[in-house]
């Protein structure tokens, strides 16, 4: 009887942990943890990346977080979601010359083509990602 629980609560988890991230196709349903080492290459393999530099210690920056957790769920398998930690890399953040935080970033196949600075509302980030979809 105690295995078949043990089955079951493995069986639960493992459910879990794969609705977190689609393995089928490659798309996450949450935001991918950027660093100075990996930024580069993750910006240029998704078509499209939005990408939010934020730190722990930022209250706007707490604001938008569940926001871009959202929308990496809305637009799982579309649009590709990404998180860096300008505390922690320097390097991207000096590149971009990132001042203000929250900033996100909008880029396609490498390429920034957008960005925001400052927290805004769901729909605000919405039409960016739809608008820069549709290009």
């Amino acid at each position: 009887m105690e295995d078949r629980n043990i089955d079951q609560i493995r069986e639960k988890v493992l459910h879990s942990m794969m609705s977190e991230h689609d393995t089928s196709k490659g798309a996450s349903k949450k935001p991918m943890e950027l660093t100075d080492q990996n930024f580069t290459e993750q910006v240029q393999k998704a078509d499209l990346m939005v990408v939010d530099f934020w730190a722990a210690w930022c209250g706007p920056c707490q604001y938008v977080s569940p926001i871009i957790e959202e929308l990496a769920s809305d637009y799982a398998g579309k649009v590709s979601f990404g998180k860096l930690n300008v505390d922690e890399n320097p390097m991207v953040s000096q590149k971009f010359m990132i001042r203000s935080i929250p900033t996100i970033m909008f880029f396609k196949k490498g390429r920034m083509v957008d960005s925001q600075i400052g927290a805004v509302p769901k729909p605000f980030l919405e039409q960016k990602i739809q608008k820069h979809m549709a290009l």
